[in-house]
């Protein structure tokens, strides 16, 4: 082992590391990722059945690091969003309800340049793209190897592999999800409850164009999702209890299909589904600290919030820009990038975007997961009135779309 084996070790080729890593190594940085999983599996096209709704200033940072070229065939526009609160689909099946609101891009076109409300993009797409930029630029990646342990010094981070092999840099990065092991080894203890839910998800094929519109349902079972897809396809997500949620995964294709109809309505006639069904349980689960001693969290093991409007990959995004901005301009002044002052520049930068995002969510899902018709009849009104309130809409979009506050110049689309 050499005094340091790189400038970041990066624990966690997800979509939010491997951003940071391609991140890093554009700006001249050493970045070494580790994973369990074999990374040549990350080209193959496999189905998770999982969809990301990419917010218009994320995939800006991916433009900025080349990556448009691999990721704009498959990435759909999502030019309005059309939210019901219900017994049925309102907006969009047009039965007249008046609780509804409706996002519609052209609205702020001119204040963001064009870009649509977001991107849908399936996981395996994205991974795809990371993973043959990273392999184009020579980034090391150690895979499969998993982070056996960890220790944090006073001037360097040393990993533990499984298989004894040890890696020091003066920064390690915990981004392997919310069971992180570099999270555990630096003593950061987390909060968070479990929601009972579970986020069942498919994808279909849709019978009429969707035209770049996504649907969300607030029906009494539970937020139904409907969510562009290329090719007049639709990535469905919709909570359920635990218990529904398993029934519906073990259920026959035609009692599934049964289910999917109740839910969907026919504005969209008829949806066939492509490929398995997915379930994925729901939790909330915050980080009390996003650093410590020679390490940095990034991603779910700093945050994993509720699917619920779609933000939680966009902010691993966000995290990847600053932190990678805050490494980049401390190397360029020769300052210790894993000193304890850098790494609270970082910290502080996404602290309260964070904290206050995840909080939102939580009130969210127990305002939208609640069937009190005094409940239904308050957050209805709320809708309704904020749908006739130009300047509150345009902000809501604008902070769907990742565009306000204090942005890393990667989401501006600038080069580090």
């Amino acid at each position: 082992m050499t005094e340091h084996d790189a400038d970041v070790i990066i624990a966690g080729a997800g979509i939010a590391g491997a951003t940071l890593a391609l991140s890093l190594h554009r700006a001249g940085l050493k970045p070494v990722l580790i994973d369990p999983v074999v990374f040549d599996a990350q080209l193959a096209p496999t189905f998770d059945g999982r969809a990301h709704a990419i917010a218009f200033a994320a995939y800006r940072q991916w433009r900025a690091l080349g990556l448009a070229p691999a990721l704009d065939p498959h990435a759909q526009r999502i030019e309005q969003i059309l939210v019901t609160d219900g017994r049925s689909p309102g907006a969009a099946a047009g039965d007249g309800t008046p609780f509804w609101l409706r996002f519609d891009a052209a609205e702020i076109a001119d204040r963001a340049d064009g870009e649509p409300l977001g991107y849908l993009l399936e996981n395996r797409h994205t991974r795809a793209a990371l993973a043959a930029a990273i392999g184009e630029a020579g980034i090391e990646v150690l895979a499969p190897a998993r982070v056996a342990a960890a220790a944090f010094g006073p001037r360097e981070a040393v990993v533990t592999l499984a298989d004894g092999r040890r890696i020091a840099a003066p920064l390690a990065v915990g981004a392997e999800g919310r069971g992180s092991t570099l999270r555990e080894a630096a003593g950061i203890n987390t909060i968070g409850w479990d929601y009972r839910q579970t986020g069942v998800v498919a994808t279909v094929r849709l019978a009429r164009p969707h035209r770049g519109v996504a649907h969300e349902y607030f029906l009494p079972e539970g937020p139904f999702a409907i969510l562009p897809l290329t090719g007049d396809r639709a990535s469905l997500v919709w909570t359920e209890s635990d218990r529904r949620a398993a029934a519906l995964k073990a259920a026959r294709p035609e009692v599934f299909h049964a289910h999917l109809r109740r839910r969907f309505g026919d504005h969209l006639g008829e949806a066939e589904v492509e490929g398995p069904i997915f379930t994925y349980p729901l939790s909330l689960q915050l980080a009390e600290r996003f650093t410590g001693p020679r390490v940095a969290l990034l991603g779910d093991a700093a945050h994993g919030v509720h699917p619920i409007a779609g933000q939680g990959l966009n902010l691993g995004l966000k995290g990847a820009a600053a932190l990678a901005e805050v490494l980049v301009e401390a190397a360029r002044l020769g300052e210790d990038i894993g000193s304890e002052v850098v790494l609270e520049r970082y910290a502080a930068w996404r602290r309260f975007d964070t904290v206050t995002l995840s909080a939102g969510m939580d009130a969210f899902v127990h305002l939208f997961s609640n069937d009190n018709p005094l409940v239904r009849l308050a957050r209805g009104a709320g809708m309704a009135a904020v749908n006739r309130i130009g300047p509150a809409r345009r902000f809501f979009m604008h902070q769907a779309g990742g565009a306000v506050g204090d942005l890393p110049r990667l989401l501006r689309g600038e080069a580090l």
